[in-house]
């Protein structure tokens, strides 16, 4: 049986409740309860058996990128025509929704990635650009009639998210901290309107690399009958309805051996868009080209980052429309994304025919890739002020 202060009825709980209870969370207008343990997501210590600087019991070498649980999530609540002031950690576990909350009804939720490095040194900790993703996410919940955070209580909430899990950051080489942000339409809401209340959550787990591959080049098949995002929906904001979609596709082209797919425009279907969670790069004739974004690709900021690093050593980036038919004869092709970094590619098939790329030592994805990580996890200096600092 379950404790008498677990809701018995009006909710949904995503995993079944078990394990200790804490105090209620109290949000606008209403209250919400967290559990400090799930059954799926058992803890490896105790909090009187760890001290700050001590690492999680964690298999560092072998994280893959999986969910892990740590011991702390924030969370921030306000009204629909109210603002976020004050939010608070809490232990992390399973949250409780109406039945008709917003985002389980109509899919009004937004999400955000980004990462958190031990520096190289082993010394303080690094967040690579945090006010890019609280942008980000203003601009998306403008989309989607939602409240959102300010840069700064964005901001902060990550940094007492990191802090608060710094046992569960790798050491420096062996991964990252994956933090989580998410804005939730919590509130109820029965016909189609915005919700009345609204859920600022971020989490955090540890992770490794996103691709099985690990850092070796990974294999694309372009999907030209499906297609993620049409001019004037949602493909150019980070909202959680643009990815089950993609679902069907990329796990049809798993089975064939593939890593991932690329889609292509839905109008013309000739120009290259995106694949299902990263944005894609082109080198040919010496000249690295990526697709506009235009309303219907997302305007990654590890995307952004490479372009910048890019021009600072010299090549020539261009933002423009790139046909399906350039990948015919480039040089090479590569993705980039929070959770991908930048990932080369070996092959990309399409309609049966298969084209190969270069991704050996000397290839343009692995000197921009060595750029960046140097800069995420304090190798060289960041003179570009992309990285937020903490102890």
């Amino acid at each position: 049986m379950l404790p008498r202060n677990v809701p018995r009825r009006g909710s949904i709980v995503f995993t079944k409740l078990v394990g200790d209870f804490i105090k209620p969370h109290w949000g606008v207008g209403r209250r919400s309860f967290f559990t400090s343990r799930s059954a799926s997501f058992p803890q490896t210590a105790s909090d009187h058996e760890r001290g700050d600087d001590e690492y999680a019991n964690v298999d560092w070498d072998n994280l893959g990128f999986r969910l892990t649980a740590t011991d702390y999530m924030y969370i921030m609540k306000c009204s629909q025509d109210d603002e976020f002031s004050q939010g608070q950690l809490s232990r992390y576990g399973n949250i409780e929704l109406s039945p008709s909350a917003g985002v389980l009804n109509y899919g009004q939720g937004l999400f955000e990635g980004l990462k958190a490095y031990r520096k190289v040194n082993g010394s303080g900790l690094l967040v690579f650009r945090p006010e890019e993703n609280a942008r980000r996410m203003q601009i998306g919940a403008d989309r989607m009639c939602m409240p959102a955070p300010s840069v700064d209580q964005f901001v902060d909430a990550v940094k007492q998210t990191v802090l608060a899990n710094k046992r569960w950051i790798p050491p420096p080489g062996k991964g990252s901290l994956y933090v989580r942000p998410l804005l939730l339409g919590s509130g109820p809401v029965l016909g189609l309107a915005p919700a009345s209340e609204y859920t600022f959550l971020v989490y955090a787990a540890p992770v490794g690399n996103y691709f099985k591959e690990g850092l070796e080049p990974i294999n694309l098949i372009v999907e030209d009958e499906t297609f993620r995002a049409s001019p004037g929906g949602t493909g150019g904001v980070k909202t959680i309805t643009n990815y089950a979609p993609v679902l069907k596709a990329q796990l049809q082209a798993k089975k064939k051996g593939f890593t991932d797919i690329l889609f292509l425009d839905s109008e013309d279907k000739k120009y290259l868009e995106e694949a299902s969670s990263c944005n894609i790069f082109i080198l040919k004739n010496g000249v690295l080209s990526t697709p506009s974004t235009r309303g219907t690709i997302l305007a990654g900021i590890t995307r952004g980052s490479i372009i910048e690093i890019a021009r600072d050593l010299g090549y020539q980036v261009e933002e423009r429309l790139v046909s399906v038919e350039e990948l015919f004869d480039a040089e090479e092709v590569f993705t980039t994304g929070t959770a991908v970094v930048v990932a080369p590619v070996s092959s990309i098939t399409y309609r049966g025919q298969r084209y190969k790329y270069n991704c050996g030592g000397d290839a343009v994805s692995r000197r921009l890739y060595k750029a960046l990580v140097a800069i995420q996890i304090g190798q060289v200096e960041d003179k570009k002020g992309w990285t937020a600092e903490m102890d």
